[in-house]
């Protein structure tokens, strides 16, 4: 069977995506080799692989984490109103460009993999849901920008809901956020700009006196996108299923993460010191590479789709 398509952008248009060297057929047996051995493998996905679907990262030389920008902590949205009127506020565009981009050829491979029983569980740092959309059902480990949920009574709603009502309680920033997809130095702006990461500059009275964010239908209370925020902790049902995959595999596959964060680092080393392989396919230095048996710096999308015409893990492509 072919691998599956690329998506329509070159990859190498994308300049969210790091550079990196041309493939190697070398690699590709390497990561081959390392997966056929494996009867129970675990794979850990990262921003890595979404970055190639035009979602941008944080930790990449091109993320916004590296550039210069800080996210919301978890604090911050917790007991600052003003900071989650501005997070709302200048988050609003980003479900549009989640919904915009499609699953890459690397989500389809892993699909197809999964599928073949080669994967014996996926897990994600990723919050977009496109490995859903390529037809996979990881564990969302940091869970997902397509949920709202309140901090009080647990009541959750779609993030499409909570924007239509965010909408009906601000009509004139609705309009001209709307107006930004054309040209944000239209008048009817309100000096906003938009971010390369799809978040908006606003003015700060903007979002400070003007700006209304609804409340959970059920009690009034706080509502928050089902986002671990940084200073935030995993949901500790999701923290043990992860911990006791990673404890129990034979091997253990990152893809597309620096590991830079503890609830991904310490799956890696629970994995590695319980005695499975570990191997990393990421552009760039990660926190694991110290301990890996295998490292490779490729780009997903073009090493993955590889796989499903190599050897024994020849499978269908879904």
């Amino acid at each position: 069977m072919s691998a599956p398509e690329s998506t329509s952008v070159s990859l190498k248009d994308r300049n969210v995506v790091p550079d990196s060297e041309p493939l190697r057929i070398e690699d590709v047996n390497l990561l081959h080799d390392f997966i056929d051995k494996s009867k129970k493998l675990v794979v850990l996905t990262g921003a890595g692989i979404s970055t190639e679907c035009g979602i941008p990262d944080y930790r990449s030389p091109n993320g916004a984490y590296s550039t210069g920008f800080r996210p919301i902590t978890h604090q911050e949205f917790i007991c600052s109103s003003s900071a989650r009127r501005r997070y709302w506020a200048r988050n609003y565009p980003v479900l549009k460009k989640f919904k915009e981009a499609v699953p890459g050829p690397a989500h389809t491979a892993l699909a197809s993999l999964e599928k073949a029983n080669r994967i014996s569980l996926m897990i994600t740092q990723n919050i977009d849901r496109l490995h859903h959309r390529a037809g996979s059902s990881p564990v969302e480990l940091h869970g997902t920008v397509h949920i709202v949920t309140c901090l009080y009574c647990g009541f959750s709603i779609s993030r499409e809901s909570f924007q239509d009502q965010l909408n009906s309680l601000n009509p004139k920033w609705a309009a001209a956020i709307e107006s930004l997809a054309y040209d944000s130095n239209s008048d009817k702006s309100f000096g906003m700009k938009q971010r390369p990461d799809g978040d908006i500059e606003i003015d700060e009275k903007f979002w400070e006196e003007d700006f209304h964010i609804p409340t959970c239908p059920k009690c009034n209370g706080v509502l928050k996108p089902d986002v671990v925020f940084f200073g935030d902790n995993v949901p500790k049902d999701r923290a043990n299923m992860a911990m006791e995959a990673a404890k129990g595999c034979d091997a253990f596959l990152v893809l597309g993460s620096s590991v830079m964060t503890m609830s991904a680092f310490r799956l890696v080393r629970a994995a590695h010191e319980a005695g499975a392989a570990t191997a990393i396919i990421n552009i760039g230095k990660t926190r694991a590479d110290d301990f890996a048996d295998l490292k490779i710096n490729a780009r997903l999308g073009e090493i993955l789709p590889r796989l499903l015409n190599t050897g024994s893990l020849s499978v269908p492509a879904i």
